[in-house]
């Protein structure tokens, strides 16, 4: 009894002893649903795979909702270790000097196994310095795509394997679609911000901004006034005068997919990490996929389209120990096996090449979920394409759908509309640069 007494007791303290020596960090984000449960599964993933270290995720509500916890947070010294922001948020935390590891570095001084090569330029573009050093890890990259009603498009006499590729074959199969009856609206999108404007922008390599689009510098500039921006601003505004397009509203637009949904609409362009909610509200057509569509007498079009979604970023002001357990979680997060788990389970882009090949079965057994991916590596990323880089974009998204807006209620035409933005945007721009 005694030997069992003492046995226990050992076994005991050898438990405490490696419960003690495990770091744990905290991991802030702003997953909710089934997208926050898939995210608990990959933190306890790390967790099982080894015992030194353990991640605790914490939802802390929407985008904006994190990020401003943990800028108060890191005010009050309490802040995580990891926190996820989303993509418009990067130059603010680029600015904040002082308040976070960036990733290249951390990786080195961890003896981390990190090649920066490995991960997919136009991914991890948008989160790299001038100098090509990464400054956060890509958790949940999508970018946008269109999705189709092939039940429609062959009632109007349309070919169902044949997305529209430009926007002229989108315009006639609008016309074509709401002519036949097969549907009283050709398209609608989701955020004319980020679809509508960013990345037509990208997509048609123009920049939006001077400085590389915000890459370069506080001092840039927006510069999305362009003719090409201008063409397609007045375009939307006309083909909603006809009813060929239909606003789905600001922001993300929430009334966008229930037109898809419902049939109302044929056609809507929106992120590739909806195509599992799309699946599944599509159950009553065929559904398709497609790239988005361009304009063919721009010249280099189409390049390349960008991403949203969020990334991780280590805040500063952590133990060594905590900053191991970064880099260790971060090196998990980038194993092809989890990342090819977390893409093909969320309809989020993976982060590598590696990631990517990985994948290949999955791909091949869902027609339509390479989409995203194919499109946003259809070219090198050019200073236009690569993405955006500007402080208070948050704000200026806002602008964006305000002065689209106007346009849509007469108040203003494209030029006009466009002006404003750049004017109001640059305003904020100023005062983020005098911070």
């Amino acid at each position: 009894m005694n030997r069992l007494s003492t046995a226990s007791v050992v076994a005991l303290l050898a438990s405490l002893g490696t419960a003690q020596a495990q770091t744990s960090i905290e991991w802030w984000h702003a997953m909710g649903g089934e997208l926050g449960a898939k995210l608990e599964e990959v933190a306890q993933g790390f967790n099982d795979s080894q015992d030194d270290y353990r991640v605790m995720p914490s939802y802390k509500g929407t985008y904006p909702e994190t990020m401003t916890a943990a800028i108060a947070a890191f005010r009050a010294n309490q802040q995580p270790a990891i926190v996820q922001v989303f993509e418009v948020g990067t130059g603010t935390m680029m600015a904040a000097e002082g308040a976070i590891v960036p990733v290249h570095q951390l990786m080195e001084e961890h003896g981390q196994d990190f090649d920066a090569d490995a991960f997919l330029p136009s991914v991890v573009g948008y989160y790299t310095d001038t100098d090509g050093n990464m400054l956060s890890m890509p958790f949940n990259s999508s970018t946008p795509i269109l999705y189709y009603n092939k039940s429609v498009f062959e009632t109007a006499g349309l070919d169902p394997e044949q997305p529209p590729r430009t926007w002229a074959e989108l315009e006639q199969f609008s016309r074509q679609i709401m002519e036949s009856g097969a549907a009283s609206c050709g398209f609608t999108t989701q955020w004319v911000s980020w679809i509508q404007t960013e990345n037509l922008s990208a997509w048609h390599n123009q920049p939006i901004g001077t400085l590389e689009n915000g890459f370069g510098g506080t001092e840039a500039r927006l510069s999305l006034n362009g003719p090409v921006q201008v063409k397609h601003w007045g375009n939307l505004k006309s083909w909603a005068d006809e009813g060929l397009f239909k606003y789905g509203g600001p922001v993300g637009a929430d009334g966008a997919a229930p037109m898809f949904y419902s049939q109302e609409c044929a056609m809507m362009m929106g992120s590739s990490a909806s195509r599992a909610g799309v699946i599944a509200n599509a159950s009553a057509f065929d559904l398709g996929f497609g790239m988005l569509p361009y304009y063919d007498d721009v010249e280099g079009a189409p390049q390349n389209s960008i991403i949203g979604g969020a990334t991780l970023w280590v805040l500063s002001g952590k133990s060594d120990e905590e900053y191991a357990a970064a880099a260790a979680f971060f090196d998990y997060l980038t194993q092809p096996e989890v990342q090819a788990d977390w893409a093909s389970a969320t309809g989020y882009l993976p982060i590598t090449e590696a990631a990517r090949e990985a994948m290949a079965d999955y791909y091949a057994e869902n027609p339509g979920a390479d989409t995203g991916i194919n499109q946003i590596t259809l070219n090198d990323p050019t200073e236009n394409s690569k993405g955006l880089r500007f402080g208070n974009y948050v704000q200026i998204r806002g602008i964006i759908d305000e002065e689209f807006e106007q346009l849509l209620a007469g108040s203003k035409d494209a030029q006009g509309a466009l002006d404003s933005v750049v004017a109001r945007g640059d305003d904020l721009l100023e005062q983020f640069q005098a911070q």
